[in-house]
Parts: structure tokens; C-alpha cells; sequence
């Protein structure tokens, strides 16, 4: 403490150049020099002045209160700044503040843009990364946790993080779990079966069944081809997979190749006739039935449905019923990943890849992890970097960081005639596999999933599947978020959902006369999966048949492939 009753580093603040007016005016100047060079933006003409005088006022209320009342600790209401290294120490406190204003304020200058809507939410999010990049929580020289903890240990958490870091290098990705602790088909992706069928695109996976009677029906699976199948197959007790065995149904798992260099000229039309397709065929040829019951999740919904739709053009009508989790069919609203889908962006990606090549699966995974930067990159960069900390197992966490490549091709014509043009949904405007689709043609009972905090998916326009599909729908929104309302096993008893037996026009509206259950979604969909299953049967006593001899077990090599 000095004479005046301060604390001693108080006395830095004008030899820092703590001039708040100025950096008000400075912040306010270079944000509308940014926006200039954008054609079309602009900032509010009326916004900067006040955003500076709220600056300015919180600024000095931050400093006065640093410099009179160090002890006091201010509730910043952020967990990154939580522990009581950052609370108990007044200059990481106050550091921690005027980050906290100075991202408050660049956020509200990005809401007071003006520019057409795609451009300003664009602008929001370049905004956001940058501010969740810049956080002193990610700076060595400016996180007193890290440094507390080389200090305890002597520099061995620097080192260790050290280690950490080159090792991710190595690998490609910033590591979420500790992945060396997982295996496919060891302690994930276990539920025991044979693969009966595989061409260069996909490996059929038959389960074996749990009980001495299942519905004469199978359920084909159609997991998105941008992450591995065994999402519904981590572990005994969060298995999608074994629970609908344990309840007397016949699965079968489409288990996608990890594209390499050999197949980077299949196209969308490749992947729904000798895949998607050919799976369909193939289930009913070794069940006998005429028709099976079908799952979609994610993008995997969306190549069933179009790949039901092609049958239907032929007159055919293989699937009678069809589950769709967290899928597209309409894409006019597609959430945050709209910001990055534009004619000059997919014109890009056609002249790389439209003629052949791989988008890498690193990409992607990179991309949907900076859709929330302080979950999935910054949070393991402090921990595993800064504090030297190896992550805790987490299977879902490793899944999704086993990531999976597609053929350039096959990935330009999803781009453009779906998240561009949002052509799927209009009847005859695409041909496939030399068919005019109509999703319209697709009249069977439907089971539409959403969950309602999926960033991926945005269960709003989820919803509006029900008013693609003509069929007897049921729409089911589960709590959560893309991957986390989905994984949802009963017996954990976690979360909730909604159910609505009414379709009104809009999702609002399906919501406010939904009512809330508690528990998980599965016991709801299996139970609307058992009226279309057919009658029970004796349980298969081997896998495949005469022309489906078992290739090897489950899981199968494909989805051993590493990208």
C-alpha cells in the first residue's frame, strides 16, 4: 500500500496511458475504419457516441473501484474467470474487467451494423472469435492459475503442457479427451455383430440380437458420412444401438469408408445408389421383407431421404417408416452455419474439389469446433497447454475428434443444392440418380427428432420437416444440444423432452402446446418403432445368409480408418 491508502499498482495506471476517453474514441474510430473497406457496411450513425460515453462510464467505474477497493471482488459472472486466482488478485481482476467491457463493447458494435443480414451476423461472428480468442485466460503471462500451478509444481506443468502441445501438433487437432484411452471395438463401438456386406463406400453391419424374439421388420441405420457410425454405439449403457436390441429389434448399421484419395471422385448420386440404396436393398434381401424400417441422423437423414426419394420416382416403397434425427430436409434456415455457405465460397470449393480430390475431415472437425470456441478449442488450450493437464476421458469426446474425409465431388453438390440453393425441398427441381425427386412421394409414418440446443441443427428448422413430409409425422424435441439430445439412455435419467401430437405451421406454435416429460426420447421412439416393426419372429440364429456370408466382426475395419 502506498500513502494515499492504495494498492501499489495503482500507481501504473497513468503510466500505462489509462486514458479511458481516449481509448473510447480510439475503440469507436478503428471499429468504423474496419467497416470501411466492407461494401455495404457500415456502422450506426447514432450508436458510436453513446457505446463510447457507456465505455467511458464503465471504464472509469472499473478502474475507481480496482484503485479504492482492492479487496472487493467483482462478480464477473464468467467461468473462466471463476477461481479465486483471478478474484483474489487485483490486477488479474481488473484485467479480467476491462476484457469483460471491452468484448461487451466490440459485441454491441457488431449488433450496430448496417448491411444486409448475412453480412452483419458475419461480421457478429468474426467479432466473437476474435474477442473468445483474446481472453487473458489463454495467455500464460496473463492467467494467474497457470502460473500458480508452474510455480507449485516447479515448471512441470509448463513442460507437461509443452508436451501436450507438441503431441496435438503432431495429430492435427487440439486433443478433448485423453485419447489413448479408447479404442474402437475394444471399449467403444462394442456391441457385438458381423459386417455382411461392403463395397469402396460402406461396410453393412448386422447385430446380433439380444432377445429370443424380435419384430420381423429390421431397422437400417444411416449414420452421417462426416463422423463414424459408433456415435450410436459408444458404450454399453449409452448405446442407442443395443437399447433398440435390448427392445427386440433387428439392426443393421451403415459404417461409412473413410474416403481416401481412391474415391475422391464419388459424387452425391455415387454415395445414394451404391450406398445408401444398395444398403436397403441389401437388408431386405437378407431379412426376406419387402420393407424395413430406416433411421437417418444428421446428413445421414438427408441422403435417405433422398435416397427413398430416387426409389419412390421408380416406384418403389422399400421403407415403412422413417426415423430422422437432427436432420436437414429444408434448408432455409440452417443457424450459424449459414454464415459461411456463399455463391463466391461453394465457386471456391468447386474449382478445388467439384472435379475430384478429398475434403479433409480435420477441416471439419476444426470448423464445427469453432462454432463454440470457448467449449471446444480455448477451454482445452488452457488446460491442456497453460496447467499442463491431460483431459479426462470422455467417450463422446473422442468420437468426435475421430474425424472422417469425403470425396470432393460428392461434397460441392450437397453444398450447393442444399445449404446454397435449398433445392431438396423442391419437387423435380433435381435429378438424381437419374430420377426428378419429390420428397413429397415420401407418405410413410415419419419420427422427426430435434434437439432444442442444437447449433448444428436448429430445432426450428428440424421442425419443418413435418411440413415436407406428407406421411403420419410425429415430432419429438429433446433437450440439449446435437449430440448430447440424441445420446440420452434412458436409465441415466437426465433431461427432459416435449411432445406434441398437434403440427401447427410453426415451431412456436408446435412448442407452445407441447408438454414437457422428463427423461429420455428413446422409450417415446421405440415404442412408435414397434407399430411399424411387423410381428415377432425367432430370433436370427447366425448372421446374413447363403449370399451374405460374414465378411469379419463389428465394428468392422472401415471405421478403424483414421483420417
Amino acid at each position: 500500500m502506498n500513502s494515499t491508502g492504495a494498492p501499489a499498482w495503482a500507481g501504473f495506471g497513468p503510466a500505462m496511458g489509462m486514458d479511458f476517453a481516449r481509448s473510447a474514441q480510439q475503440l469507436g474510430e478503428g471499429w468504423a475504419q474496419a467497416l470501411k473497406g466492407m461494401t455495404g457496411v457500415s456502422l450506426a450513425p447514432d450508436a458510436l457516441p453513446t457505446l463510447q460515453a457507456d465505455y467511458l462510464r464503465e471504464a472509469t467505474a472499473l478502474w475507481n473501484q480496482a484503485a479504492a477497493q482492492p479487496e472487493a471482488r467483482p462478480a464477473v459472472g464468467d467461468r473462466r474467470f471463476a477461481a479465486q486466482d483471478w478474484l483474489g488478485n487485483p490486477a488479474a481482476a481488473y484485467t479480467a474487467g476491462m476484457y469483460l467491457l471491452n468484448a461487451r463493447t466490440l459485441l454491441k458494435m457488431a449488433d450496430q451494423v448496417q448491411g444486409d443480414e448475412k453480412t452483419r451476423q458475419r461480421v457478429r461472428f468474426a467479432v466473437q472469435q476474435w474477442v473468445d480468442a483474446a481472453s487473458p485466460s489463454n495467455y500464460l503471462a496473463l492467467n494467474p492459475e497457470a502460473q500458480r500451478k508452474a510455480l507449485e509444481t516447479k515448471g512441470e506443468s509448463i513442460a507437461q503442457g509443452m508436451k501436450h502441445l507438441w503431441q496435438d501438433l503432431r495429430q492435427g487437432h487440439v486433443s478433448q479427451t485423453d485419447e489413448s484411452l479408447f479404442e474402437v471395438g475394444r471399449n467403444v463401438a462394442t456391441t457385438e455383430g458381423s459386417v455382411v456386406f461392403e463395397n469402396e463406400l460402406f461396410q453393412l453391419i448386422q447385430y446380433k440380437p439380444l432377445t429370443a424374439k424380435v419384430h420381423e421388420r429390421p431397422l437400417l441405420i444411416v449414420p452421417p458420412c462426416i463422423n463414424k457410425f459408433y456415435i450410436l454405439d459408444l458404450q454399453p449403457d449409452n448405446s442407442l444401438v443395443r437399447h433398440a436390441l435390448a427392445q427386440g429389434q433387428q439392426v443393421f448399421m451403415l459404417s461409412w469408408v473413410n474416403a481416401d484419395e481412391s474415391i475422391g471422385e464419388k459424387t452425391w448420386d455415387d454415395y445414394i445408389e451404391h450406398a445408401v440404396i444398395r444398403a436397403i436393398d441389401e437388408v431386405r434381401a437378407i431379412s426376406g421383407q419387402k420393407q424395413i424400417n430406416t433411421l437417418g441422423f444428421c446428413i445421414g437423414g438427408t441422403l435417405l431421404a433422398t435416397a427413398l426419394a430416387v426409389l419412390a420416382a421408380r416406384g418403389e416403397r422399400p421403407s415403412a417408416s422413417l426415423t430422422l434425427l437432427t436432420s436437414f430436409l429444408d434448408f432455409s434456415d440452417t443457424g450459424v452455419l449459414d454464415l459461411f455457405v456463399d455463391e463466391n465460397m461453394v465457386r471456391m470449393r468447386e474449382m478445388a474439389l467439384g472435379q475430384g480430390g478429398l475434403l479433409k475431415g480435420k477441416e471439419l472437425a476444426a470448423t464445427f469446433s469453432f462454432l463454440r470456441p470457448n467449449d471446444l478449442v480455448w477451454n482445452y488450450v488452457v488446460g491442456n497447454y497453460l496447467k499442463g493437464e491431460t483431459p479426462p476421458p470422455f467417450d463422446l469426446l473422442y468420437w468426435n475428434s475421430d474425424s472422417t474425409n469425403l470425396p470432393g465431388p460428392m461434397y460441392c453438390w450437397y453444398l450447393r443444392h442444399t445449404y446454397l440453393e435449398n433445392n431438396l425441398v423442391k419437387p423435380g427441381k433435381l435429378t438424381v440418380c437419374g430420377q426428378k425427386i419429390d420428397l413429397r412421394r415420401l407418405d410413410m409414418p415419419a419420427f422427426v427428432y430435434a434437439s432444442r440446443e442444437d447449433h448444428i441443427v436448429p430445432w426450428q428448422s428440424a421442425y419443418l420437416s413435418t411440413h415436407v413430409l406428407p406421411g403420419k409425422t410425429q415430432f419429438v424435441l429433446g433437450a440439449s444440444g446435437h449430440i448430447a439430445g440424441v445420446i440420452n439412455p434412458p436409465e441415466k435419467k437426465k433431461r427432459s423432452h416435449w411432445i406434441n401430437a398437434r403440427l401447427p405451421k410453426t415451431a412456436s406454435a408446435w412448442f407452445d402446446g407441447a408438454t414437457e416429460h422428463p427423461g429420455s426420447w428413446w422409450p417415446a421412439w421405440i415404442g412408435w418403432l414397434a407399430s411399424h416393426a411387423g410381428k415377432q419372429v425367432a430370433a436370427p440364429k447366425s448372421a446374413g445368409d447363403r449370399q451374405h456370408l460374414p465378411i469379419e466382426a463389428a465394428p468392422g475395419r472401415y471405421v478403424k480408418t483414421k483420417a
